[in-house]
């Protein structure tokens, strides 16, 4: 039997599994640090970040550019400078990986619904989806403020899981980060973690994944791999 068989549905992250996103996510940061009179981060620190949404991010690069935990007050003043930069540059640097517009175009002909479940702010989401052509493959966009709790609380998975009258074994999580691994375990539904995204320097592999996938197109190779 393959995987195949049971999955009737399929939960995505976004950032560093379907985009690569950090390019946009670094230089909004920057433009912020460079507002508040702060030191400026590198690309590569900001996909250490990334994965827990924008106020743990920005929270981050605060603690980094000033060397000290960063007081919740700070925080609130610089959240809204974040977010007026991160819309300027939403989709300036950002691209889809290899394979996901015609990984998703071969899981819609195969009748597999897909969501989004991302810790991204949804006022970024849907605009993202939209600017590379890939929001009509999804019936249902979940950003990190959508619901009362995010990733890796299960609250996403277990919401689709009930608006679409889905069996547990029916719904499977693709994400690069531990959180959608530790998601999908609270959840009880399947996983793969994919190894090109931003997963805090981690083997994906660590978090114990259902399978791992070393690019997108893989996805349909495991699904229909026989067990």
């Amino acid at each position: 039997m393959t995987l195949m068989n049971r999955i009737r549905a399929i939960a995505f992250d976004l950032d560093g599994t379907l985009v690569d996103s950090v390019p946009d996510l670094a230089a909004a940061t920057n433009d912020t640090l460079r507002e508040l009179n702060l030191p400026q981060c590198t690309e590569a620190e900001v996909r250490t970040w990334v994965g827990n949404g924008a106020r743990v991010l920005m929270a981050r690069a605060l603690t980094h550019a000033l060397g000290r935990d960063v007081t919740g007050s700070m925080l609130d003043d610089a959240m809204p400078l974040f977010m007026r930069h991160y819309e300027r540059h939403l989709e300036c640097h950002s691209r889809l990986y290899d394979g996901v517009i015609e990984t998703l175009n071969e899981l819609a002909a195969m009748g597999i619904r897909m969501a989004i479940v991302t810790n991204k702010p949804h006022r970024f989401t849907l605009p993202l989806l939209r600017a590379f052509g890939i929001d009509d493959h999804f019936e249902l966009v979940l950003g990190g403020d959508s619901l009362e709790r995010m990733k890796p609380d299960p609250l996403p998975l277990t919401h689709i899981l009930d608006s679409w009258q889905l069996g547990r074994d029916e719904l499977l999580m693709v994400g690069d980060s531990r959180n959608d691994i530790l998601a999908a375990k609270a959840a009880g539904i399947a996983s793969f973690g994919l190894t090109y995204g931003y997963n805090y320097g981690e083997d994906i592999g660590l978090s114990g994944p259902d399978a791992v996938c070393n690019t997108f197109a893989d996805i349909l190779t495991r699904l229909t791999a026989t067990h």
